[in-house]
C-alpha cells in the first residue's frame, strides 16, 4: 500500500499529463517548437553530448568594440588581430574609417589600433620575428554598371623617349585623335623611359621599345555620349615639342562596365609586442586579394591581385626580404587568380591547389600544379574532381606536415556562380606520381568553408554556404571533424552562427578554436533584403577539452635551433603520446597557407619530455610556434610558445 506523500506525487504527475495533454490539444505545434528548443538545449549541454562533440558559445563584444572582421591572425602574445579596414563598408571607406582590434581572449578585453590604410582585403603572413607582414588594400571600392556615371578605364601611357622617363600628374587630359573625346586622369603615372633594341647578331639599333605606364581615366562629363566604342590613340595635352611626339596614350572601349575594386602599394609589419603597425616599403604592384607565401630562404612571396585600376596584375610577382623591409620582382611571370592557395613545399617548390577566392579569367591560372619558382616552370597535377568549382575552396596541408598530404575542401563556380561543391579531394605529394583523389563527401555543396587543424591531428570543418555569399539563406549550420588516419569525417555539434563570405577560423593556444565573420549578400530565402556583416565571434571547444584532465606543460627554451631540442616540464609524462609544433593562423576569404602542424620527435625524462625540431628549413619556417602535447585520450595540453630561428 502506498503511503500519502506517495499518492500526492502520483496525483500531481497524473495532473500534469492532463494538463500537457490539453496544451497539446490547444496547440500541438508551439509546445513541440517550445518542447523542441529546451530539449536541443539539455541535450547539447550534457557532459555526454559534449565530450562526443563539443560545445559552441558565442562572443559579442560591447556595441562600441563591435567591427566587420575580413582578416584575423594568432599573434605570438597568445592574442588575436582582428582587421577590418572600412570593412566592406562603402561609406567607412569615403570617411577614411579604417579599423583594427587586438582581442585577448584569455583576459577578454578588446582594444583599437590605429590603421593607415584600407587594409580591407589585404594579404598577411607570419614573419620570422613574430611581426605580422600586411601588404595590399583598397584604394577604390568597386561600381557597378547602374552606379557609374562617367565613362572609364584603363589608359596605357607609352613613352618612346630613351633618355628619360616622364611623369604625368594627376588630372592629366588625354584626348582621342580619332573620337576628340577627352578622358581626365584619376593619379600620377610614371613611364618609364623606352629602351634600344639592336640585332643580336649585327649590333645594329633597331627601334626604341616604348616604356609604358598604366593609369585609370574617367571622362571629363556624366552621361552615355562620352562613351568610346573602339580602341583609339590619345594625345596628352600640356606637352609640347619632343614630349608631346614621344608621349601619347592608347585606350581600348572606355565606357560605363562595371568597375572592379582597385588595389594599393601600401606594405606594413604589425609589431605584436607594440600593437601598432610599421610601415615599410610599399610593393612594386599595388594587390587587392593577393596571396603571401613564405619561402625556402625566408622571404615572403606576394602574388596576384588586383591592381590600382582594378585590372588582374598581370602574372608580376615580389619577395619581400625581412631584413631589408624591400621588395624585388622574380624572375619571369605567371598568373593566378586572386588570393590563390599557394603554399611552400619540402623540396622548395611552391604547391598550388588551384583553389582561389574569386578575380581572374575563368581559363587562365585555375589548374593546380607544382611550381618552381626559380626556372618558372608549372607543372599541372591531375585527378582534381569538380576541377570547374575551385573558387572559394579550402586547402588544408593536412597533420603532421611531414606526410605533405592536402586536402581541398568544398568549393564553386567562377564569379557568382550557384554551383558548390561537396567534394574533398586529397594529394600525396611524397608520391612517385602524385594525383588527387577524392576523400570523404561533405553533406552539401559548400562555399567558404572554415578549417582548423588540431593537436590531436584531427582537421575542424564547419560552417560555409551552399550558394555565392549565402544566398537564399544557404548558411550550412554544420561541423565536422576530419580524422586524417581513417580519412573520415565525423558530425560534431552544430555552430551556431552561419558563417560565409569574409569569415575564417583560428585554433587559439588553449586548444580551441575562434570563428570570425561572415558577409551574406542577403538576409532571407527571396533575397529581397540585404545582408548584414555578422560582427559576432564564436568559439568551439572540442570534445577533447571535455573528457577529463588535460597533460600539463610548462617551462623550457623560448627558441629552439632546427635539429636542436629542448625540455619541457610535464606532471603526466608518462601519458604524452604526440608533440606538435603549430603555426599560428592568419586568415582570410578561406585562405590560410601558414597553417601547418609538425610532428615532433620526443624522450620522455623524469619529469618531462624533451623535443626535437626537424631540419628542413621548408618544413619548419623561421618564426613563432605554439608546442602542444598531447595524451593517450587524444587530450591536449596548453600551448608553450616557441620561436625558430
Amino acid at each position: 500500500m502506498k503511503d500519502g506523500s506517495s499518492r500526492r506525487r502520483a496525483r500531481r504527475i497524473a495532473i500534469g499529463a492532463a494538463v500537457v495533454l490539453a496544451l497539446a490539444g490547444m496547440n500541438g505545434p508551439a509546445l513541440y517548437r517550445f518542447g523542441s528548443d529546451q530539449y536541443h538545449e539539455y541535450k547539447i549541454n550534457r557532459p555526454e553530448y559534449k565530450a562526443d562533440n563539443g560545445k559552441w558559445d558565442v562572443v559579442e563584444f560591447p556595441e562600441e568594440y563591435r567591427l566587420n572582421t575580413i582578416h584575423a591572425a594568432l599573434l605570438h602574445t597568445g592574442k588575436i588581430l582582428l582587421i577590418a579596414g572600412s570593412g566592406n563598408n562603402q561609406d567607412n571607406f569615403d570617411a577614411k574609417k579604417f579599423d583594427t582590434r587586438v582581442w585577448d581572449p584569455v583576459k577578454k578585453t578588446i582594444k583599437k589600433v590605429p590603421t593607415p590604410a584600407d587594409l580591407f582585403c589585404t594579404g598577411h603572413t607570419q614573419l620570422p620575428n613574430g611581426n605580422l607582414l600586411i601588404a595590399g588594400g583598397t584604394k577604390r571600392y568597386e561600381k557597378l554598371k547602374g552606379d557609374i556615371t562617367k565613362a572609364g578605364g584603363l589608359m596605357v601611357v607609352h613613352n618612346e623617349n630613351p633618355d628619360k622617363p616622364i611623369t604625368l600628374p594627376a588630372g592629366t587630359r588625354f584626348t582621342g585623335k580619332e573620337s576628340g573625346k577627352t578622358f581626365v586622369s584619376k593619379d600620377p603615372v610614371v613611364v618609364e623611359r623606352a629602351k634600344k633594341v639592336f640585332d643580336p647578331d649585327t649590333g645594329k639599333f633597331l627601334r626604341n621599345e616604348p616604356g609604358l605606364g598604366r593609369i585609370y581615366v574617367e571622362a571629363q562629363k556624366s552621361g552615355k555620349k562620352y562613351e568610346t566604342g573602339t580602341q583609339d590613340n590619345y594625345r596628352v595635352q600640356g606637352l609640347s615639342g619632343a614630349e608631346a611626339r614621344n608621349t601619347y596614350g592608347i585606350a581600348e572601349k572606355l565606357a560605363l562596365d562595371k568597375k572592379d575594386f582597385q588595389g594599393i602599394k601600401d606594405a606594413y609589419e604589425f609589431d605584436p609586442v607594440a600593437e601598432k603597425y610599421i610601415k615599410v616599403d610599399p610593393m612594386n604592384e599595388a594587390r587587392w586579394y593577393p596571396t603571401l607565401t613564405t619561402l625556402s630562404d625566408g622571404k615572403i612571396l606576394s602574388l596576384s591581385g588586383l591592381d590600382e585600376i582594378g585590372q588582374l596584375v598581370p602574372g608580376k610577382n615580389e619577395v619581400y626580404d625581412p631584413k631589408t623591409k624591400k621588395w624585388t620582382y622574380t624572375k619571369g611571370v605567371r598568373q593566378f587568380p586572386t588570393y590563390p592557395a599557394i603554399s611552400l613545399m619540402q623540396n622548395g617548390k611552391l604547391f598550388y591547389s588551384g583553389a582561389n577566392a574569386g578575380y581572374g579569367p575563368d581559363d587562365v591560372g585555375r589548374d593546380p600544379g607544382i611550381w618552381d619558382l626559380k626556372s618558372n616552370k608549372f607543372d599541372k597535377l591531375k585527378g582534381m574532381s569538380d576541377p570547374k568549382l575551385l573558387e572559394t575552396a579550402g586547402t588544408v596541408l593536412l597533420p603532421p606536415a611531414q606526410d605533405e598530404k592536402y586536402m581541398v575542401i568544398g568549393g564553386g563556380g567562377v564569379g557568382e556562380s550557384e554551383r558548390s561543391s561537396k567534394k574533398t579531394r586529397i594529394i600525396d605529394l611524397l608520391a612517385d606520381d602524385p594525383k588527387f583523389v577524392d576523400g570523404p563527401e561533405l553533406e552539401k555543396g559548400t562555399r567558404y568553408p572554415q578549417y582548423s587543424i588540431l593537436p590531436n591531428d584531427d582537421v575542424l570543418v564547419s560552417g560555409g554556404s551552399e550558394d555565392y555569399r549565402g544566398r537564399g539563406d544557404s548558411n550550412i549550420l554544420q561541423a565536422r571533424m576530419y580524422d586524417s588516419k581513417s580519412n573520415d569525417f565525423k558530425r560534431v555539434a552544430d555552430p551556431l552562427v552561419g558563417r560565409n563570405y569574409h569569415s575564417g577560423s583560428i585554433l587559439l593556444p588553449d586548444g580551441r578554436v575562434m570563428f570570425f565573420g561572415s558577409d551574406s549578400l542577403y538576409a532571407d530565402k527571396a533575397n529581397t533584403k540585404p545582408g548584414k556583416f555578422e560582427q559576432r565571434v564564436e568559439i568551439y571547444t572540442p570534445p577533447y577539452l571535455y573528457q577529463g584532465s588535460r597533460p600539463s606543460l610548462s617551462g623550457g627554451p623560448k627558441t629552439i635551433e632546427r635539429g636542436g631540442s629542448g625540455t619541457f616540464t610535464s606532471q603526466h609524462a608518462s601519458s604524452i603520446k604526440t608533440a606538435r609544433l603549430i603555426r599560428p593562423s592568419a586568415s582570410t576569404h578561406v585562405t590560410d597557407v601558414d597553417q601547418r602542424s609538425i610532428a615532433l620527435d620526443f624522450t620522455k625524462t623524469k619529469d618531462g619530455i624533451e623535443v626535437t625540431v626537424p631540419k628542413s628549413r621548408n618544413l619548419v619556417e623561421s618564426g613563432w610556434y605554439m608546442l602542444f602535447v598531447t595524451d593517450d585520450q587524444g587530450t591536449p595540453s596548453k600551448a608553450q610558445w616557441v620561436k625558430i630561428p
